[in-house]
């Protein structure tokens, strides 16, 4: 039986609109042909239009198996799927630098407050 897997291609910019192109790789396909006479084969293959229909930019069939790397999902050694803990630690000097030169603006307003009362 014949698999689809989905290969993302670099994402495009298109204005405020970010679009990730895409193709439809099918393995395992067995092209569909109908004879109808000694010399007239017509191709019934569904596959023909599918890119069109789905917004993809391609279709690529392939009668063997075909494994596309970014599809794989890494797994323990039980077979589960890994979850990937990913750790994003924020830059703070900049924010650090505009909260104590907002501090020192209050620090200075204050101080005019008082010599002016």
């Amino acid at each position: 039986m014949a698999r689809i897997q989905i290969l993302e291609l670099p994402t495009e910019h298109h204005g405020d609109d970010m679009v990730t192109p895409f193709v439809l790789v099918i393995d395992q396909h067995v092209r569909q042909r109908h004879v109808l006479g000694p010399d007239h084969v017509v191709s019934t293959d569904p596959l023909e239009r599918i890119a069109e229909q789905v917004g993809a930019r391609a279709v690529v069939a392939f009668e063997e198996t075909i494994e596309i790397p970014a599809n794989e999902v890494p797994v323990d050694p039980d077979g589960y799927p890994l979850k990937i803990r990913v750790e994003v630690e924020g830059d703070f000097e900049q924010f650090h630098e505009q909260v104590q030169a907002e501090i020192s603006k209050a620090q200075e307003q204050i101080a005019r407050a008082r010599i002016g009362s």
